[in-house]
């Protein structure tokens, strides 16, 4: 299994519904939080392109409920590299429930998302940013997507279409 990235989570109570489970919405959530703090941690020039004319879309999110989770229930969101082409990224996350040491697999999600540049009335898809390819390597799940960042790191001819 490739290397991930993390971020840990405790629920509050804020996060669940009248029943006291997890409110689905929240997942969605966190998928957003675990992209941005990687970001800020192994991309940080990316934000400041995203103050200038880089916007990220998010194209889909989906996840997949395997087991429930009320307050207090320690998470580790996990998310790896799915895939890579020139203008794209697709995030795959795996959410872990940690109770004493034990990790609980309690669902898995996706996040496809667009580069795209320009004033917000005409934006064009516009190629994933150096820094955030660099970034993305060590989390790559499929080797094919490896191949492709280091060629892209060099400059060779194998970066363009899809990797998967």
């Amino acid at each position: 299994m490739s290397a991930y990235y993390e971020i840990r989570h405790t629920v509050g109570f804020e996060e669940t519904n009248l029943v006291g489970n997890v409110y689905y919405v929240n997942y969605l959530r966190w998928q957003g939080r675990c992209r941005e703090m990687f970001l800020k941690e192994k991309a940080p020039g990316v934000l400041a392109e995203l103050q200038d004319d880089l916007k990220l879309f998010t194209l889909k999110v989906e996840c997949d409920f395997i087991a429930e989770i009320t307050s207090f229930a320690e998470l580790s969101v996990r998310m790896r590299l799915e895939e890579l082409t020139q203008t794209q990224i697709q995030f795959r996350f795996d959410y872990l429930r940690i109770d004493g040491g034990q990790e609980t697999l309690i669902a898995r999600g996706r996040q496809r998302i667009a580069c795209m540049r320009g004033p917000n009335a005409a934006t064009v898809p516009a190629r994933v940013p150096e820094e955030l390819r660099l970034a993305l390597a060590p989390y790559a799940e499929d080797p094919a997507t490896v191949r492709t960042l280091a060629a892209a790191r060099a400059g060779a001819p194998g970066e363009t279409g899809r990797t998967r």
